[in-house]
């Protein structure tokens, strides 16, 4: 209640609309003019100009038959008030460029690793106005709580009040370092994959492969649980001969190529969760995001491309 009679006597003391329309009639040496550029009745504008001039106690114009001239009071203040009106349009302005100017992206750590920081220097290239800012986490943002303009998330895509792109399809499939395979003669049949150590033995991807390869009974709980956060990082661990990791494998064709990593078996398995590029509804107009949005749904999908909207 206080904040609101605070507010109350603030726009009394600084009549701003009133203000808008002395500048447009001192500019334009007519209260019709004023009205017709302001898009307000002759009779708005009169009553407008009586208001500032009760609020400083003096008359601003010299009212003549179909003629106004300003009176000495109002031709001192009317240049100031437009270069303050000026300011604010710069000021209004230069937060809006700013705000076009900079792209903050909020992704899951492995995509961001993985395919962003490795292909976002081309939407540099081709925006070269956008300045990026990429944050990786693995927490769901809120848009409303947080300055994101852009978020990659991995599930279903059915998040309220967000629209929502598949970007890439998730199928996992153990990987393992060829040197560790020959450790026991070779990974010939899933089961022999139980013969090393499997990194993250909790994580679900596991019992949904083994099952689909089989493997009914591979008895994950009783292994040593090792929780590397990110799937980047347990490729790491994997590439180093540390054990089997459960990955997918577009996210590690370099590694593959390179005779670090390599895919024993062809089963690819997926638990419904895809990678999505997500940014609220209303906001699918921003230049900014339609850019990111056309440009990363060409790389990934497009097909998706085509229709996005």
């Amino acid at each position: 209640m206080h904040q609101e009679n605070l507010s109350m006597k603030m726009s009394k003391q600084f009549p701003l609309n009133a203000l808008r329309v002395f500048e447009a009639a001192a500019r334009l040496g007519s209260f019709t003019k004023a009205g017709d550029e302001l898009g307000m009745t002759q009779t708005a504008v009169s009553y407008q100009i009586r208001l500032i001039e009760e609020n400083i106690g003096e008359p601003l114009f010299l009212r003549r038959p179909r003629q106004i001239a300003l009176t000495e009071v109002g031709q001192h203040l009317a240049p100031k008030v437009t270069e303050a009106f000026e300011m604010l349009h710069d000021a209004v302005a230069s937060a809006r460029g700013n705000a076009e100017a900079a792209l903050l992206i909020n992704s899951t750590a492995t995509f961001a690793s993985q395919w962003l920081a490795r292909e976002i220097g081309t939407f540099q290239l081709e925006h070269p106005n956008i300045a990026v800012r990429l944050v990786a986490n693995d927490a769901i943002i809120d848009f409303n709580k947080e300055a994101v303009d852009v978020a990659i998330r991995s599930g279903m895509g059915d998040w309220p009040g967000l629209a929502s792109h598949r970007l890439m399809r998730v199928e996992f499939t153990p990987m393992l370092s060829p040197a560790l395979a020959e450790t026991v003669g070779g990974v010939r049949t899933p089961r022999d994959l139980l013969k090393l150590r499997i990194i993250d033995p909790r994580d679900p991807w596991w019992s949904l492969w083994f099952r689909a390869a089989g493997v009914d009974d591979p008895d994950l709980d009783g292994r040593p649980g090792s929780r590397l956060g990110a799937q980047a990082f347990e490729a790491r661990a994997a590439v180093a001969g540390q054990g089997v990791a459960i990955l997918m494998p577009e996210f590690y064709s370099d590694d593959v190529a390179l005779g670090r990593l390599y895919q024993p078996f062809e089963l690819r398995c997926s638990d419904g969760h895809d990678y999505w590029l997500v940014y609220p509804h209303a906001r699918r107009n921003a230049p900014k995001i339609r850019a990111f949005r056309d440009w990363i749904l060409g790389k990934l999908d497009p097909d998706t491309h085509r229709d996005a909207h």
